[in-house]
């Protein structure tokens, strides 16, 4: 699918999201990336195969808190 040397990442690869952008609709927020994955703004994905990877941003995750 991929036309670039060297090739993009493969949609199923962990590094997935490293392939370059085919086209962006930043008003939309989704960008359609090489190797078929949708990125969403939310770092949410949909692969090409129908599967989903739900948003996963550093942000999300919860910092200990003090005692």
């Amino acid at each position: 699918m991929c036309p670039h040397q060297p090739s993009c990442p493969s949609s199923d690869g962990p590094t997935r999201d490293a392939a370059r952008t085919l086209a962006s609709h930043p008003e939309q927020g989704w960008s359609l990336l090489c190797n078929g994955v949708v990125l969403f703004d939310d770092t949410g994905e949909l692969l090409p195969d129908g599967g989903i990877v739900a948003p996963h941003r550093p942000t999300d995750l919860h910092a200990p808190t003090a005692a």
